[in-house]
């Protein structure tokens, strides 16, 4: 637990001393790192970049390519903070639908550039073509469900600290990876609970990223030239179902929020 420990503090700190240096600098002005939140109040967009940052370098520091997904996921998730922050659609669902009608709308690029991510990271995360691509709907589907059970304060950070928490207790990178991804989501609760502070997408899809890492990398064993136990794959594919099931499940909950008047 010690492993564990480490990296769960090092996220957290790293988190934290990034937020506080974009407040101190707060690039292209201040009203850029400012929303409303679902009630009307004015929070910081801060949290959002320094966890992603956080959790990007923490998961790349145990796996290259488990940290290259993540920070394409906050990478992706910040392009939609810019440029779909007028755009009253939620869900993936409803991006699909628009992209079917011939509208590329970011949060269409967010989900196709997140998959993508995921699935590299899935082939150079596991050895047999089918564990490849479970390990990606794993990656991609966990970035997806954090975000869409972002729907209120606190939810999307604290779901990571539950979610994560199991994954501590094995043995493997992947316990790391999980308590880089527990230690940012720690570091900005405080704020986003006390609705000072939202991770957007940006944070919300790079947590989430780094807890599909955690899984990929908890099951099975990575790249080998031996086969993998039975229970490595088996687990794969309950958490591939499971991501897939909550992720539909959470685009149901966005939709009636929004529907609602939520955000």
């Amino acid at each position: 637990m010690i492993r564990q420990g480490v990296s769960l503090g090092l996220s957290a700190a790293l988190t934290r001393a990034t937020a506080g240096a974009l407040r101190a600098r707060a690039p292209g002005g201040r009203e850029r790192w400012e929303r409303k939140n679902y009630a009307g109040r004015n929070v910081e967009l801060y949290a959002g970049p320094a966890s992603a940052l956080a959790v990007a370098v923490g998961a790349g520091r145990v796996s290259p390519a488990a940290g290259v997904a993540v920070a394409v996921a906050g990478i992706c998730g910040a392009y939609d903070d810019i440029a779909g922050a007028d755009d009253a659609r939620r869900g993936f669902r409803a991006h699909l639908r628009a992209l079917r009608d011939g509208e590329v709308t970011s949060g269409a690029v967010k989900l196709l550039g997140i998959s993508a991510a995921g699935l590299v990271a899935g082939a150079f995360l596991k050895e047999r073509p089918l564990d490849k691509l479970l390990a990606g709907v794993v990656i991609a589907g966990a970035a997806h469900f954090v975000n869409l059970v972002d729907v209120r304060p606190g939810r999307a950070a604290a779901a990571v600290l539950a979610l994560g928490a199991p994954g501590l207790f094995r043995a493997g990178p992947g316990a790391e990876i999980a308590a880089t991804a527990m230690g940012a989501a720690a570091a900005v609760l405080p704020d986003d609970l006390g609705e000072r502070a939202m991770i957007g997408d940006t944070g919300a899809h790079a947590l989430g990223a780094a807890l599909g890492a955690a899984v990929v990398a908890g099951w099975g064993s990575p790249r080998s030239s031996g086969a993998e136990s039975g229970g490595g794959r088996a687990g794969l594919v309950a958490h591939a179902a499971a991501v897939v099931a909550a992720a539909v499940y959470g685009d149901k909950v966005s939709e009636t929020v929004r529907v609602l008047g939520g955000t």
